[in-house]
């Protein structure tokens, strides 16, 4: 397998790890079979370098940041973008910028460039939240497993672990 751009982030679908998935900066999503002898991948085509990919619990959908200072959710099923979150504010700062699933898949969360962390509601697309502790771009946050806790991490190596979420 050869993608022939930069890959920055890749996950797989399944228990086996016969299905990758891959994000690269030349704004596509591959997603490869290993199983397969086919050298080629299916691919979709975004609006911005991607930076990271995270997958919902249930591994249905796939949780896309992009330079383009948007998120996409696709439907792994259809493999089609099915909704795009974005918010007044929201910038995708680097190349490394990590947006995640909460545990629960309900809640997509990403930090932007301002320091502020934006919380949207995974199923109708509304911004839910923004949370705002941070002095320089939010660059990672994670979840604790259990969904009670979410960390974020700055520029500036400062971490932040949110109980009031």
């Amino acid at each position: 397998m050869f993608a022939g751009s930069m890959c920055n982030d890749l996950v797989t679908s399944d228990g086996a790890g016969s299905n990758i998935i891959s994000g690269h900066f030349d704004k596509r999503v591959r997603f490869w079979d290993t199983r397969s002898h086919d050298p080629n991948a299916n691919e979709i085509l975004l609006q911005g370098k991607v930076t990271s990919l995270d997958l919902s619990n249930d591994r249905t959908q796939l949780l896309v940041c992009s330079r383009d200072d948007t998120l996409k959710v696709i439907d792994l099923r259809m493999n089609q973008v099915m909704q795009t979150l974005c918010a007044d504010g929201f910038h995708v700062s680097f190349d490394w910028t990590r947006a995640v699933f909460s545990p629960d898949s309900e809640y997509a969360v990403c930090g932007s460039g301002d320091g502020s962390i934006f919380l949207w509601n995974a199923k109708t697309n509304k911004l839910e939240k923004t949370l705002k502790e941070h002095n320089s771009a939010v660059v990672s946050v994670a979840w604790h497993p259990g969904g009670q806790y979410m960390f974020s991490c700055d520029t500036r190596k400062k971490v932040i672990i949110w109980t009031e979420i």
